[in-house]
């Protein structure tokens, strides 16, 4: 691993732009390569067995580039297979989930917390297990979000159809007076604005942004960090979707520089 490598980051479709998009804001000068698995989303469906199959052979693509550090944008992954990834390669290995949940519990100050996610993500309990493991004596509520995804790739991020959405999913945390709630789906930034808007005394936690501030402390610590230097940053996908290119850059907030498609199945 070098100072000049490149963080490596995968997901299993383009949500995890959203991740990559934190890691440049908040770290400007590191090259980043980004791997969508899109011809197998999504991994909520699969088995753990099947995901972590497809979760080493994304890492694996990304190892053989030289990266110095991964990380694991997909929530499925983050709660299913690390441990797998960090026995199977020398390089360090982050997730989503664990960095979101220690933000939470440091923002709760006593009051509930509340999670969303997609179905599968709330099924698996991994942030709740989180969050009780920091902090066992936290209320942790959880609901699955299922049409935050769709409306998140279509653009429909503001409005009245996000917004009657959102105030249906919603409404039971406000009777809950929970104090923060954590995005627990890559998607879910996107509809910040509509979510804080149908709970504006709630904090919000982006798992994205926390997770992009534990790759700085885990870089900074390993004397890995790159404080100098333009930035190149390449995104591969393993099947290339008509809509990508505007789903992509919505995500990710800027145009795609390097994009190809690539196979990665073993």
């Amino acid at each position: 691993m070098d100072v000049d490598s490149a963080i490596g980051v995968f997901d299993s479709g383009v949500g995890g732009l959203t991740v990559l998009r934190a890691l440049h804001e908040r770290l400007p000068h590191e090259d980043t390569i980004y791997l969508g698995d899109t011809a197998r989303v999504p991994y909520g469906t699969r088995s753990p067995a099947t995901v972590t199959r497809y979760a080493l052979g994304n890492a694996r693509f990304l190892v053989e580039r030289g990266i110095k550090l991964l990380v694991v944008a997909c929530n499925t992954v983050s709660a299913e297979s690390l441990p797998a990834l960090r026995e199977a390669f020398d390089v360090p290995v982050l997730g989503v989930v664990e960095p979101g949940a220690r933000a939470a519990a440091a923002r709760a100050h006593g009051r509930p917390v509340g999670v969303i996610g997609t179905p599968g993500t709330i099924a698996a309990g991994a942030y709740q297990r989180s969050l009780k493991a920091i902090a066992p004596e936290l209320i942790v509520t959880a609901r699955a979000c299922p049409l935050f995804v769709p409306l998140a790739e279509e653009g429909w991020t503001d409005g009245e159809v996000p917004r009657l959405v959102a105030e249906k999913y919603l409404a039971p945390f406000r009777d809950e007076r929970i104090g923060t709630l954590v995005l627990g789906c890559t998607h879910y930034p996107l509809l910040a604005e509509v979510i804080q808007t149908a709970l504006p005394d709630t904090a919000l936690v982006d798992s994205a942004r926390a997770t992009a501030a534990t790759v700085e402390d885990e870089l900074r610590g390993r004397g890995l960090l790159r404080s100098s230097g333009a930035a190149a940053h390449e995104v591969y996908v393993t099947d290339l979707p008509a809509s990508f290119h505007r789903v992509a850059e919505r995500f990710l907030g800027r145009p795609l520089a390097h994009l190809e498609q690539v196979d990665v199945t073993v």
